[in-house]
């Protein structure tokens, strides 16, 4: 039977078996529900290498974080001598790939490939490889989520040269995808759904990083950079030369920056 909203539209349905089955019902509910779209999302870019270097200092503040990357385990609290420091080549690999993952975001929503690999990330946190295994517990991936939006909302907001109505849309975009990744990790922690559990869309585990089967998702030509640019431009802190143009990557540095800005 159909229903009708009060304007005489048709109600939509969503059935609900679908939303833990079928990732593409799943992702399309998200959109739908957030009315989400990739514009603008482009012009982010120019934020993610001071984003990482933010992000790293944060995680390597806390023991219980810090210890995840010696121990792959937020729950294994085998004491550590000497935690790895920013200039470690460990951090400075995870560095590059959180980089790679940032640009990513910034890639083509459009395609079921963007959101698959936003949907291995969730699982690849929760030790079910078995190659690989990696335990970081939802609190931690949700708190990292929830500081890496808040530094884009802080920087976009008060970039000196960007209209309101500019900083409004990127906001939104960035907020969605996050919240989305959010719940594509979350997923993978919930008991809803369980009942279907035997038909949830599998995942191939022990996959490398990075991929999705045999394809090369990140640090491949679509990010726009090289392994060395990443490195480069996270020591730096500029943007690589060979990133798609965006509206930040010609504005004069002004006094009225903010860590963001000055790269710091």
């Amino acid at each position: 039977m159909e229903h009708s909203l009060g304007s005489g539209r048709p109600m939509k349905h969503v059935e609900r078996k679908a939303l833990y089955t079928r990732l593409e019902a799943r992702i399309n509910y998200l959109r739908d529900f957030l009315d989400f779209n990739s514009r603008g999302s482009k012009y982010i870019k120019a934020l993610i290498p001071a984003v990482v270097n933010i992000v790293y200092k944060k995680l390597l503040e806390t023991d219980i974080t810090a210890r995840a990357f010696h121990t792959r385990d937020t729950a294994d609290e085998t004491p550590i001598e000497e935690f790895f420091t920013e200039e470690s080549p460990q951090i400075q690999r995870r560095k590059m790939f959180l980089r790679w993952y940032l640009t990513k975001l910034c890639s083509d929503p459009s395609q079921m490939e963007f959101w698959r690999y936003l949907n291995k990330v969730g699982m690849m946190h929760t030790a079910q490889e078995r190659l690989y295994s990696l335990n970081i517990e939802y609190i931690h991936m949700g708190a990292c989520l929830g500081y890496i939006q808040d530094i884009f909302t802080e920087a976009l907001m008060s970039h000196p040269h960007l209209s309101l109505p500019r900083k409004i849309a990127l906001i939104r975009a960035i907020s969605k995808i996050i919240w989305i990744q959010n719940d594509l990790v979350a997923r993978w922690r919930m008991r809803d759904g369980e009942e279907y559990a035997d038909e949830m869309s599998e995942i191939i585990v022990d996959e490398k990083e990075g991929y999705l089967g045999d394809k090369k998702i990140l640090g491949d030509s679509s990010s726009g950079t090289s392994s060395e640019d990443d490195r480069s431009s996270v020591r730096s802190g500029n943007v690589p030369t060979n990133t798609p143009a965006c509206p930040f990557a010609d504005m004069a540095p002004t006094s009225s920056q903010t860590k963001i800005w000055a790269g710091k």
